[in-house]
């Protein structure tokens, strides 16, 4: 067994990281007007920096910005596209941790304009880091097609300017193969797609919901793998996109339950991605027999170490569960990784900079040990 020398990689890590205070400060002084665009730039510039150099002295080959730029992994995106606004709505998800239950709130979203990109979106943010790394291959990060739609789906849309939400989800695809061409020409070789719907339509509970605001809950994920592809159809032979899917990431709670199965049969043969970084790493994600629909060729990254508890877990844990994964996916189609971001959004996951580091750094040890 050889190490990988494209993504995705025998170790690897999702794309969030805990902002440092010096960077909550910067952002918050900004926030009260006393530290202008130039001085927050300068700071989250100065917090890449040292984040890009922590992931490579680790031996990561996988280095992201930390998503530092962004206060949530994918409003900061969705608000980008042409079409779509901010409403004064305010959109509230249940979460669930150790602890008990709370909310995660944010804007909720109009499609109130055809949809379109003005320039590479994150196109500045992925220059600066590719200027950064000297050992690792930088990865841009950004959410799915499917989260522009999940939450609001046909109700979240200007009928004036969708009146067919089938004009929607072209003009949406499109949009995405135009990310994806720009951003490529600006050298990104790795790009991973975040997209939590396809994990959350595994509950049933989340199924209900949909269903009882009048959408297709059954065959949604059908339609969201139509339209991933569509926006990937054409894109550069060098780029490799992997999709993250886990079921909510906010201050360690999270939102859904259960396991793959309801999706894997479709998800893992007709999803056109290179990768799938897959939440594994308690009981509430189900087992591993949904990955025996993985067809060969196709990489799976096995979210086994939490970002939601500072515990670290046991290399011989680790390798056990490797070898479970391994009955349904040969070992040479899997990778390791955490199970997902430690900071999807601005206020992070409950654990220290060091004991993330210390997460990254087991799974950087076991990959060596179980792949070479």
């Amino acid at each position: 067994m050889t190490p990988r020398t494209a993504p995705p990689f025998r170790a690897d890590h999702v794309g969030s990281l805990l902002r440092p205070q010096t960077l909550l400060d910067a952002r918050a002084a900004h926030k009260d007007g006393a530290l202008d665009d130039a001085g927050l730039r300068a700071a989250e510039d100065d917090a890449i920096r040292d984040v890009v150099r922590m992931q490579e002295d680790i031996g990561l080959q996988t280095a992201t910005d930390g998503e530092f730029r962004r206060t949530s992994w994918h409003m900061d995106f969705i608000y980008s596209l042409r079409g779509v606004s901010r409403t004064d709505e305010m959109l509230k998800v249940r979460m669930h941790n150790a602890a008990g239950d709370l909310e995660f709130t944010s804007a909720a979203l109009k499609v109130d304009g055809n949809l379109g990109i003005d320039g590479p979106i994150f196109g500045d943010a992925f220059t600066f880091l590719k200027g950064c790394v000297t050992t690792g291959t930088p990865k841009l990060t950004i959410p799915s097609p499917s989260m522009v739609h999940y939450r609001g789906g046909a109700a979240a849309l200007d009928p004036d300017v969708y009146p067919d939400e089938d004009e929607f989800w072209t003009d949406l695809s499109a949009a995405y193969a135009e990310e994806v061409r720009e951003i490529s020409a600006l050298g990104c070789t790795y790009l991973q797609l975040d997209d939590t719907s396809l994990a959350y339509l595994n509950d049933p509970t989340q199924r209900a919901q949909l269903s009882e605001q009048g959408r297709d809950a059954e065959h949604q994920h059908e339609r969201y793998i139509r339209q991933i592809n569509a926006a990937l159809d054409g894109r550069p032979d060098d780029l490799t996109v992997t999709t993250h899917m886990c079921r909510g990431n906010f201050r360690s709670a999270w939102a859904a339950e259960g396991g793959y199965d309801f999706v894997a049969e479709a998800l893992f043969g007709q999803l056109a991605v290179d990768g799938f970084f897959l939440e594994f790493d308690d009981a509430r994600s189900g087992t591993f027999e949904p990955l025996r629909f993985v067809p060969p060729g196709k990489f799976v990254v096995l979210g086994l170490v939490t970002t939601k508890s500072p515990k670290l877990e046991s290399k011989d844990d680790l390798k056990r569960r490797i070898d479970e994964a391994a009955k349904y996916v040969p070992l040479e189609q899997l990778c390791l990784s955490p199970q997902c971001g430690f900071s999807s959004t601005v206020e992070g996951n409950d654990l220290t900079r060091d004991e993330q580091i210390a997460k990254l750094a087991l799974i950087v040890e076991v990959a060596g040990e179980v792949w070479g």
